[in-house]
């Protein structure tokens, strides 16, 4: 078992920069609704001058409301939609992987060829597909995208089960009559958390991208909510006039996700160089 992952991870220089990275993002999000309007004295709804005006701060938009302002309110959404989503994947693959890998024959067949079905589409695809006939929502969004994220979790997990399933702390459980429930939760999953955070880092960085994709093609959040990606379909005609309203939430999503990858792989690279001592 290998105990302090990310405390050992923590004193790597690439994720103290990914983390202040995610970390500003994360606050922009956050404090963002209460902030905007303190600053620039105008709501998310509020019209502020002629649509597409080029001075101030950062301008107007396409209605005519403060550019800034619908920015700093727009990060919740897709900060909210891609944990839950990534949630979902992760704890969903996990499990599936865990118990494929864990018991093995007819069990592992099925979930492996289930999750092949699903990997034969991709997840964009799958998503718009999904949106498109059953309509538009903040749930459903969330559940299309963490379910595409389950059969490629799940085969990491799996291959991760398979590697502790023979080591003599499981056998002595299962010797033992140990339930597998039980011997899953308390032998297996904490071995595997080393890849498993590695794929919450990857699950969270692609979910970050759908949901600002879904958005921006008009099947996410729906107007005149704020958020980042329908912010960038708005404005984007303007792009040259009053570029602000597309290059905020442009550079948060990059930055977002620059952030989160950096972390991620300082994981891999930790967990990477702890197997290869323990197995020297």
């Amino acid at each position: 078992m290998r105990n302090g992952l990310l405390a050992r991870t923590a004193r790597r220089r690439q994720a103290r920069i990914g983390a202040v990275l995610t970390l500003v993002v994360v606050v922009i999000a956050v404090l963002g609704p209460v902030l905007g309007p303190l600053l620039t004295g105008f709501g998310v709804d509020d019209f502020a001058g002629r649509p597409f005006r080029a001075d101030g701060v950062a301008g107007t938009d396409d209605l005519g409301r403060d550019v800034l302002t619908r920015f700093l309110a727009g990060g919740g959404p897709v900060l909210l939609y891609a944990l839950a989503a990534t949630a979902i994947g992760v704890v969903g693959g996990a499990v599936f992987g865990m118990l494929a890998g864990y018991s093995g024959g007819r069990l592992d067949s099925i979930v492996m060829r289930g999750g092949d079905v699903l990997l034969s589409f991709p997840q964009l695809v799958l998503a718009l597909l999904a949106v498109a006939v059953l309509g538009s929502s903040g749930l459903l969004l969330v559940l299309v995208i963490g379910i595409t994220h389950i059969p490629r979790v799940a085969r990491v997990a799996r291959q991760a089960t398979l590697a502790v399933a023979g080591q003599d702390y499981v056998l002595a459980a299962r010797m033992y009559g140990v339930p597998r429930r039980r011997v899953l939760a308390t032998e297996v999953l904490p071995n595997i958390t080393g890849p498993l955070m590695v794929e919450v880092g990857l699950r969270l960085t692609y979910s970050i991208g759908y949901v600002a994709s879904l958005s921006f093609l008009g099947l996410g959040v729906q107007p005149p909510a704020a958020d980042w990606g329908l912010q960038i379909n708005e404005n984007r005609i303007a792009l040259i006039v009053a570029p602000w309203g597309v290059l905020l939430p442009v550079i948060a999503i990059a930055v977002l996700t620059v952030g989160t990858n950096m972390i991620t792989d300082a994981i891999a690279r930790e967990s990477a160089d702890t197997t290869g001592e323990a197995v020297a």
